[in-house]
């Protein structure tokens, strides 16, 4: 007896202790007892120690030191931050402008995995810390298909709720041509017609989990109504709440002078953002409310007007859901009813390219019209009942983003994690060190 309890007091004991109940907690975490077995190898590792499992410390396998201490750092460095990235946070970067003022081009962000739960990968064997492609490679695939698991979200600690800004992998890219990696395949086909897609191009598919990163606020969740009137957003009948860093493009016309360039770097207006007519004398500006009052109190400024498109068929080809039946445009938008889990609503050939994407690619069904009638899996029917939740999304800089007015909803299955905090922030129009933000790094993100 007491040699059993001198045993159990040894370091290794305790070691071996303490890691199993971690890896008992994540095994209840991942909901899957079939990972239980995993203890055994924990006891392998600290007490039995039949299995060489750092065969790079076997005696005689190699002799330097160095070398050794080196490989356990790396492999031990590699697993440690596989599995932050995967269960906790993920390092993100702003590279376009369409959430300014709320975050810059250059900005460097943590995104919480655990804030809603980490998704597990749909392509859980892929070259490591890299997204879609091979380093060093254009369009090699860094990711396996042969091996793919359904969609499954592990609990986290708290709901999607309107005002986040949340990562997710942009729901338009399941296709696209190589040759235009920037662009969605499916804006290309609205745009140009099915006859633009031809032999010489290069169409990769792509799991939801490899697909583009995007950021943007969270406008609506299942169950609200969304509507936009003269570019003001309005939820469930209600204005959105004014955010003091939102911005829509304003028209500046001055007396035929400049605006000094000093004066734009003291607002803080990136050079791209700075469009001028110089024969009309007007300038085209992304603003925010507080600015558009300093930009009007410029001595050579004669009118600062906010720019809304009034066109109700401008956006037949570019508005979500981009058919004649939605006369909508980036101001003009909606009314449009967010889907939710167990949400059933009432399909109509009129209302159907609402729902269209989210019944067949989303949730994957067999979807056809036959006669004013529908049929979901070969069965005729005039509801749908949703399988997933949905979200609106928006870029707080309202004129200059691509986000659910030009595709439609965010599903579930596509979010990554929440925007929290910004590590680093770097301005590209400066060099060092004058081009590090100091005022933001380190700074949470609301």
């Amino acid at each position: 007896m007491k040699d059993s309890i001198k045993r159990f007091l040894k370091p290794a004991y305790f070691t071996f202790t303490f890691f199993s109940i971690l890896y008992i907690l994540w095994v209840i975490w991942m909901e899957n007892l079939w990972l239980l077995p995993g203890v055994i190898i924990i006891f392998d590792f600290f007490i039995t120690k039949k299995v060489k499992w750092l065969f790079w410390r076997k005696e005689g396998f190699i002799r330097s030191k160095i070398l050794i201490e080196l490989i356990d750092a790396t492999v031990f460095g590699i697993m440690a931050a596989t599995l932050i990235r995967l269960f906790f946070l993920e390092a993100y970067s702003i590279p376009t402008s369409s959430m300014e003022r709320s975050l810059l081009v250059g900005d460097y962000l943590f995104v919480s995995k655990i804030s809603y739960g980490p998704k597990l990968p749909n392509t859980p064997i892929s070259f490591p810390f890299t997204h879609y492609t091979l380093p060093l490679t254009r369009n090699a695939p860094s990711y396996l298909e042969w091996i793919s698991m359904p969609y499954k979200r592990l609990t986290g600690f708290s709901y999607i709720k309107k005002h986040d800004i949340i990562v997710f992998n942009f729901p338009e890219g399941d296709t696209m041509i190589t040759e235009y990696p920037d662009q969605s395949y499916y804006a290309l086909i609205r745009q140009y017609g099915r006859e633009f897609i031809n032999d010489e191009f290069n169409l990769v598919r792509r799991p939801v989990d490899k697909r583009e990163n995007y950021i943007k606020r969270v406008a609506g969740i299942p169950g609200d109504t969304i509507r936009i009137a003269g570019g003001i957003l309005y939820v469930n009948g209600l204005m959105e709440e004014k955010n003091g860093t939102m911005q829509y493009d304003y028209f500046v016309q001055t007396d035929g002078s400049l605006i000094e360039d000093d004066q734009f770097n003291e607002m803080e207006i990136p050079v791209p953002d700075r469009k001028f007519n110089p024969g009309r004398s007007l300038y085209e500006l992304p603003l925010t409310e507080e600015l558009t009052d300093k930009v009007a109190s410029l001595s050579n400024v004669l009118s600062v007007n906010r720019y809304e498109n009034r066109n109700p068929y401008s956006g037949i080809h570019t508005i979500f859901p981009f058919n004649r039946n939605f006369p909508w445009n980036e101001d003009n938008f909606g009314p449009l009813v967010i889907p939710g889990t167990d949400m059933e609503v009432n399909l109509t050939v009129r209302n159907l390219p609402l729902y269209h994407r989210l019944i067949t690619l989303y949730e994957g069904n067999e979807l056809e019209v036959k006669n004013e009638d529908i049929y979901i899996n070969g069965a005729k029917t005039s509801t749908y009942r949703f399988r997933m939740d949905y979200f609106f999304v928006l870029g707080d800089n309202r004129h200059n983003s691509a986000d659910s007015r030009f595709w439609g909803f965010v599903p579930e299955d596509h979010v990554i994690g929440k925007a929290v905090m910004i590590w680093l922030s770097v301005d590209k129009d400066k060099k060092f060190p004058k081009n590090i933000r100091w005022e933001r790094m380190f700074k949470s993100i609301n």
